[in-house]
């Protein structure tokens, strides 16, 4: 009976010893990240899209900073839920990051069997920045302002097209913002991207699109684009001349559109501290705000408990907006 207990005794000793040493691996582990491997930042829209702009100017900065290499990668298909779904399920280890927009919280409201939770499956860091969508149409069509188009709306219901990104994607809520505070009825016509939204915008086969302005400004500066209105309720520094909602009477139809920055839930909370604060630096610097400024969009830094109440605000207000717009995913 003795040397059962005191076998006992030993085992147990043995397994709280193994538990410590574990335990205090995993510790120094976190303490050392980043080592080995790159950090990936997953974008789940093509290539220079708003959210892919900045995901890349981040990027640049952020790695030297952890001392890691940092590779964009982009995810694009099915709103950004392909994406997102793809992070759900990576290890919890800080080396796979989320870089979704606003969209991201709309998703579950027009998707109904999503493989993840939104809010319980992602750890949120930060929000990256925030940056205003800009209501273009083909310079041939003829509209002179907002007004214009609207009034146009409202004579052939139904029979004008709107592009975006994708549905659910912040190009697409803007839309449908507008569509509902405008009162009026239009087919929405969602592509697989921002780059391919624009073409068809710019050769008139769809009326307009809410255009992140970081990816039409270029084309609108070269007339390729007319930008009717900024999506915001203030006017854009980039394009100071070109009207707001509220300018236009439209202020219910006011968008932010914001991109940020996740992680798996359960990352360890040193590792999602250290890029928490590496993204404040990035965004504190001088050539980071010009070139956002450039591109009509701001910093947006945050801390995380802030961002929490954030998230789960916008989710809601998503999904009021998606019950108000009548918007249905078969």
């Amino acid at each position: 009976m003795q040397r059962h207990s005191h076998a006992r005794r030993t085992s147990l000793r043995v397994l709280a010893a193994a538990t410590m040493l574990a335990a205090g691996a995993s510790a120094q582990a976190q303490g050392n990240w980043p080592q080995g491997g790159p950090i990936r930042f997953i974008v789940p829209f093509t290539a220079g899209s708003g959210t892919d702009v900045v995901a890349r100017s981040i990027a640049d900065k952020l790695g030297p900073i952890l001392g890691a290499q940092i590779v964009v990668e982009n995810k694009p298909g099915a709103g950004g839920t392909l994406g997102a779904a793809q992070v759900a399920k990576a290890p919890a280890d800080g080396y796979t990051l989320l870089i979704h927009s606003s969209g991201h919280l709309v998703n579950p409201s027009i998707y109904p069997n999503l493989p993840y939770d939104t809010l319980k499956d992602f750890e949120g860091i930060t929000p990256l920045a925030s940056l205003p969508n800009v209501l273009v149409v083909s310079p041939s069509a003829g509209y002179k302002n907002l007004g214009d188009l609207v009034a146009k709306a409202k004579a052939d219901p139904g029979k004008l097209f709107y592009a975006s990104a994708g549905n659910g994607s912040a190009t697409h809520m803007n839309a449908e913002q507008f569509r509902v505070a405008a009162g009026i009825d239009a087919v929405h016509v969602p592509f697989r991207g921002t780059p391919e939204a624009i073409t068809e915008t710019i050769a008139g086969r769809t009326t307009w699109f809410f255009a992140p302005l970081v990816s039409a400004l270029p084309m609108i500066k070269d007339g390729k684009l007319q930008a009717l209105a900024v999506g915001t309720a203030a006017r854009s520094a980039a394009l100071p001349d070109v009207p707001s909602m509220t300018d236009s009477g439209l202020p219910a139809a006011a968008y932010t559109f914001w991109v940020g920055l996740f992680a798996p839930a359960k990352t360890p909370q040193p590792v999602v501290d250290k890029i928490h604060a590496g993204v404040l630096k990035v965004l504190e610097m001088p050539d980071i705000k010009t070139r956002f400024a450039n591109l009509g969009a701001a910093p947006m830094p945050m801390d995380q408990k802030a961002f929490e109440k954030y998230l789960a605000d916008e989710t809601k207000s998503a999904s009021q907006l998606v019950k108000a717009a009548g918007i249905k995913i078969e």
